[in-house]
């Protein structure tokens, strides 16, 4: 499996992912789930795939989804050192 730094070199960024859903026995009462992981904006494969999987398996429909992405890593942040200056 892919490290999570090398996902970031790769254009990842860290995902947060709030879904609201309707209980099944009480559909009056909403739930809060909370989903973190690293996906690709603007399209967010990742979380394309969990919402199908749970479309599919979870009884539970769908009220709401908020996503909130931060590249954690930028190319201008990492660069290459060619030396070590050590100041006494």
């Amino acid at each position: 499996m892919e490290s999570d730094f090398l996902r970031q070199l790769n254009g990842y960024s860290l995902a947060t992912v709030e879904i609201h859903y309707y209980l099944p026995d009480h559909p009056s009462l909403l739930q809060q789930f909370i989903w973190q992981t690293y996906d690709m904006a603007p399209h967010f494969p990742a979380l394309a795939r969990f919402l199908d999987h749970w479309r599919r398996e979870i009884e539970a429909p769908l009220h709401s989804i908020r996503v909130a992405h931060c590249r954690l890593l930028g190319p201008t942040e990492w660069r290459a050192v060619d030396g070590v200056i050590t100041i006494q």
